[in-house]
């Protein structure tokens, strides 16, 4: 029972701390509403528990033996945030109905904890930590535990963002929120160089 709990206490402070994905979740809640954004909190919640399986399963030792890789990752991870950053802050804040606009999807969801070197971490150092001897029993259960920790904390950001949405009815708030979240996500990127 320790172990579940220390799985536990280790996923939650990995998914609920503020990083690119529960930016987006926040950012998605704002903007469309908390249904609509369970589908990227889905997409992370997978993408980053399937992340943590290969990692589980041998996925840290090539990038161990091949450093170039978590090179490319950081990378690619920053690329994105920063590409994510710029269409933040380009926003005019127009609800305009006749262009609807979507939620960030599935895919996209799964696609940034890929690149998120913040999830990478999070699976290094959560497999290290519990699942050394990669036992595929406690992978199992490592990642059934993270699943639904990761799920409910990405939930929480989009949920915060959904209850703010109400006050971000006029195009000013919507610019300022806009660039706040921008700022938040280059803020990321930029901490990726110190990695």
């Amino acid at each position: 029972m320790n172990l579940m709990m220390s799985m536990a206490a280790f996923a939650l402070a990995a998914s609920i701390s503020p990083g690119p994905v529960n930016v987006v979740a926040l950012s998605s809640g704002a903007q469309f509403g908390l249904l609509a954004s369970l589908r990227h909190v889905l997409g992370a919640t997978v993408g980053f528990v399937l992340l943590l399986v290969f990692t589980g399963f041998g996925l840290h030792e090539v990038l161990r033996q091949y450093p170039v890789l978590t090179d490319i990752i950081r990378w690619a991870g920053m690329a994105f945030l920063v590409y994510l950053a710029w269409k933040l802050a380009l926003d005019d804040g127009r609800l305009d109905v006749d262009q609807p606009t979507r939620s960030p999807s599935f895919w996209h969801g799964a696609l940034m904890q890929w690149l998120n070197p913040k999830a990478w971490l999070a699976a290094v150092a959560g497999m290290g930590a519990f699942v050394a001897d990669g036992e595929g029993r406690l992978i199992g259960l490592f990642a059934l535990i993270y699943f639904v920790i990761c799920y409910l904390s990405v939930a929480c950001w989009a949920y915060a963002g959904a209850f703010l949405g109400p006050w971000l009815r006029s195009p000013q708030r919507i610019r300022t929120f806009n660039r706040s979240m921008a700022a938040m996500l280059a803020g990321c990127a930029v901490s990726l160089l110190y990695v």
